[in-house]
């Protein structure tokens, strides 16, 4: 991989990555149409697909994380990908080796709050492996999804303070019908539990509904209390947490208004969901 990476890089090629963990949907795909974009049809465009396993805890999903490998790489075919880089623990760890793998990336400034303090060794893992993915993909462009807001701001965090040479660009997330964020764990949702797993996108209207009729904005405790009580009308719901904070630096806010950003994770029956939006 590298070294195809090296030749393109030499003759001047651009090249879209977008970094997943398979199990692929319309999501991953509208990253993968939004790379092409960006690179042009000349460009070449590479998805990666590797469960990372440094970003799991060892009480979360790692072992039933959903993958459908087959099934990944038709649809990546489908969307006109050049190169589907699915490297083994073995390559990305050294897994065969005597010495263990000992070296990893931690940015300490953007880690700490939302994901980071529900699972706290998550974005060590993800800088991680970003970063090994980033000098064995050598990407002009990086594409992520806004769903995982935080991500994106930490993988930006990175690149700046380590001087990667890549762009990072982030989509819009990608959603169904009814507004839940699609997601490879929906996978896990019953029929109850999908019907349930609305709330996220329900506390995300009501916010912006009441900021909006609010122009001098509302204290972020009376916000946050006003939207866990929409859980009671949802049975398998239980919020996490919800968090309002400056998109910049992710720092909270106690009073919130039009442009900030809202956060939140909710467990709905075992699954953990995710989504975040601009109020």
């Amino acid at each position: 991989m590298q070294r195809l990476a090296m030749s393109w890089r030499r003759q001047g090629i651009s090249i879209g990555f977008v970094p997943t963990m398979g199990y692929l949907h319309e999501g991953h795909l509208n990253l993968m149409r939004r790379a092409r974009r960006v690179v042009g049809e000349d460009g070449i465009v590479i998805v990666s697909i590797y469960v990372n396993p440094t970003q799991f805890s060892p009480s979360e999903d790692f072992s039933s994380y959903p993958r459908d490998p087959k099934r990944d790489l038709r649809l990546c075919g489908e969307e006109g990908v050049d190169v589907v880089f699915t490297p083994e623990d073995r390559h990305i760890y050294f897994r065969d080796t005597a010495a263990a793998y000992s070296t990893y990336v931690v940015e300490e400034s953007l880690s700490g709050v939302m994901e980071g303090e529900s699972r706290p060794t998550h974005f060590r893992g993800v800088t991680t492996i970003v970063a090994k993915l980033f000098n064995l993909v050598l990407p002009t462009h990086a594409v992520f999804g806004e769903k995982d807001f935080q991500q994106a701001a930490v993988i930006k965090r990175m690149v700046r303070d380590l001087h990667f040479p890549v762009k990072i660009v982030t989509a819009p997330t990608s959603r169904e019908s009814d507004g839940l964020a699609i997601s490879s764990r929906n996978k896990y949702l019953n029929q109850e539990q999908r019907a349930d797993a609305v709330v996220l996108w329900r506390c995300i209207e009501t916010a912006r509904k009441l900021v909006r009729d609010n122009s001098s904005g509302i204290e972020a405790g009376r916000l946050r209390d006003g939207l866990m009580r929409i859980f009671s009308d949802y049975a398998s719901a239980r919020p996490d947490y919800i968090e309002f904070f400056d998109e910049a630096l992710l720092t909270p806010v106690s009073r919130v208004r039009k442009g900030h950003r809202m956060a939140l994770a909710v467990y709905v029956g075992e699954t953990r969901l995710i989504d975040n939006a601009r109020l």
